[in-house]
């Protein structure tokens, strides 16, 4: 299977409005957790990962750090929204709305110093690049100070103090992501203690998750679907603890697909490497895994390019009945749901 014969109605299904979750369980790793097998199915929780992996395994994390990139502003009388993707050439590539009032040139003020340049436009893409001007030059403290979380819009609520300690995992530290990953909000202190001591170890990758993972495949057809680029950093030190970790029959977990398409697009030609840069790897049924051999992660938007990763990875119709099990079954969805534990398919 590829691409070509593949459309968005082949990634679509109904979800009940009450099975999005708008706040966390706690603690975070008694969520529901689907294992997913041989084409069976087994109701879990995340605490129970110990017990689910082996000796030798390795989880391997994104350490991305989610930042204040939701920002409201005025524009000659008019309120924009703008939501931040990420660093381009000394200006942010963004999405604002309503885009289409805004001219070269114009101003956003956001706050007491703090405004953006409307510097370059791309409708095609749906950005614009904006030049953020803050006094002393401190973006990052302006963004602390008049940013916003950017909590996923089908909360459907504005995001308050809760989702600066939800919305953010326990091992954020790299500045960068405007969503989080979030298959590793179920992780706690007590949980990784309790998987170092059943020999299963741990490793991090950065991918700094961009505002294009909230956009919608447009495209009818996936062939014709451009992928958006994120900024991702795999280290010499996880490439060689995963080349370790499979020399020695160690299975690779990745934690989220963020951590999947970082691994794929560094392992590209058949073995982990080093790598740095930007990736824009569209993964979609009929791809071969080279690295990944386990995917924690949670539950996904129909018809989005995360549904379609996961059913590369374990099986369109294994996923399709994973997904019918969880909804009758009350598991929660989405970035505050619940996750599910993927073995290959075959």
């Amino acid at each position: 299977m590829n691409a070509t014969a593949l459309t968005l109605k082949d990634f679509d299904f109904d979800l009940p409005q009450d099975r999005i979750a708008s706040r966390p369980i706690s603690p975070r790793d008694t969520a529901k957790l689907l294992v997913v097998k041989d084409g069976g199915l087994m109701d879990r929780q995340v605490c129970d990962l110990p017990q689910l992996l082996r000796a030798g395994d390795l989880l391997v994390f994104n350490d991305t750090k989610v930042i204040p990139a939701r920002l409201i502003g005025d524009c000659n009388g008019r309120k924009i929204e703008v939501l931040l993707h990420r660093p381009s050439a000394g200006n942010w590539q963004a999405m604002a709305r309503p885009a289409k009032k805004l001219r070269l040139g114009d101003t956003i003020v956001f706050g007491k110093d703090f405004s953006a340049e409307v510097r370059a436009k791309d409708p095609e893409q749906g950005f614009v690049y904006l030049r953020l001007l803050a006094k002393r030059d401190d973006i990052m403290g302006a963004l602390a100070q008049y940013g916003h979380i950017p909590i996923p819009p089908y909360f459907n609520r504005e995001d308050d103090e809760q989702d600066k300690r939800d919305y953010q995992t326990i091992f954020a530290k790299s500045e960068g992501a405007v969503a989080a990953p979030t298959a590793g909000l179920h992780f706690t202190e007590s949980l990784l203690n309790n998987l170092k001591q059943s020999g299963i170890d741990h490793a991090f990758v950065t991918l700094h998750v961009g505002a294009g993972t909230f956009a919608p495949v447009r495209a009818e057809k996936l062939s014709d679907h451009v992928m958006h680029a994120e900024w991702y950093d795999v280290s010499p030190k996880t490439a060689d603890k995963i080349s370790e970790v499979k020399k020695n029959g160690g299975r690779v977990v990745a934690i989220g697909t963020t951590v999947a398409r970082s691994l794929e697009s560094a392992g590209s030609r058949g073995e982990i490497a080093a790598r740095q840069g930007e990736t824009q790897i569209f993964i979609t049924p009929g791809y071969s895994f080279k690295i990944v051999d386990i995917l924690f992660t949670n539950f996904h938007l129909p018809q989005s390019t995360l549904l379609m990763l996961v059913s590369a990875f374990a099986g369109m119709e294994t996923i399709k009945n994973a997904y019918a099990h969880a909804i009758a079954n009350q598991y929660r969805f989405y970035s505050y749901g619940d996750a599910c534990l993927l073995f290959p398919g075959k």
